[in-house]
């Protein structure tokens, strides 16, 4: 445990079971899964194509519901948000950076770092923004719109507009999946520097060994079931772990 991790997980599921459709269609995407994703922590999700992966992830930033079971964002379980309440939540305390960055192609670079607060009508820390825009070093790209940034800036300034509001926890998909190996590699050191540096929470779902090694822990998942909890992980055992099941 960190010196900056609390007693409150940033985000946890317990028992929580996943189905898509009914009857003899039903399948079953989690099965009775229990996490806890500490504070000011890097967490990794890995498994073949098909595991749960991205289902678990979307449950816990409640981009989707559990079947059964529950899903807590802090001390908040988001069974009892009313889709408004559940919105507003997401805007606040959850951060999202997505393969395919997401930007809106109209607004300059700090007009998207920005977007999360202006949608929720307030100004954020100003202070702690600027700290945020020099340490991806976008301090020179403020004013250009996606269309004129390289893959590795637009992913920079999706990882800024993520930190941008301080969230309770960031989500990450494939973050580095578009990017060229320099790229990437920056992206998870701007991903890796916010979690030690700035205290926080990260959740990455990946299929890079490379990528994952970054992270302080790695989650195995097969069937919708977590298979394996890695800690100190490194691409070798990472690599290892992923042909014992059978990805």
């Amino acid at each position: 445990m960190t010196s900056t991790e609390t007693l409150t997980a940033a985000a946890r599921i317990v028992n929580g079971t996943k189905t898509y459709g009914d009857g003899d269609a039903a399948v079953t995407a989690l099965h009775e899964v229990n996490v806890e994703f500490g504070s000011a922590r890097f967490t990794a999700i890995m498994g073949p194509s098909g595991s749960g992966k991205s289902t678990l992830m979307h449950c816990i930033a409640g981009l989707d519901r559990l079947t059964s079971g529950e899903a807590f964002i802090g001390d908040t379980l988001l069974a009892d948000l009313k889709d408004k309440k559940l919105t507003e939540l997401r805007r606040s305390e959850v951060g999202f950076i997505f393969q395919s960055f997401n930007l809106v192609p109209t607004l300059t670079a700090e007009e998207n770092i920005n977007l999360p607060m202006s949608l929720g009508g307030r100004n954020g820390d100003r202070e702690w923004i600027d700290t945020v825009i020099d340490t991806v070093g976008l301090r020179d790209r403020l004013s250009h719109r996606p269309s004129e940034l390289s893959g590795g800036q637009q992913q920079r300034v999706a990882v800024a507009r993520a930190l941008a509001s301080r969230p309770t926890i960031i989500f990450a998909d494939e973050p580095t999946g578009n990017l060229d190996s320099n790229s990437g590699s920056e992206v998870l050191a701007f991903m890796r520097r916010a979690v030690d540096e700035f205290g926080q929470t990260i959740v990455m779902v990946t299929h890079d060994a490379n990528a994952a090694a970054a992270a302080d822990r790695v989650l195995f998942l097969n069937d919708g079931k977590i298979v394996h909890d890695m800690s100190e992980p490194t691409a070798e055992r990472i690599l290892d772990m992923m042909k014992s099941i059978g990805s």
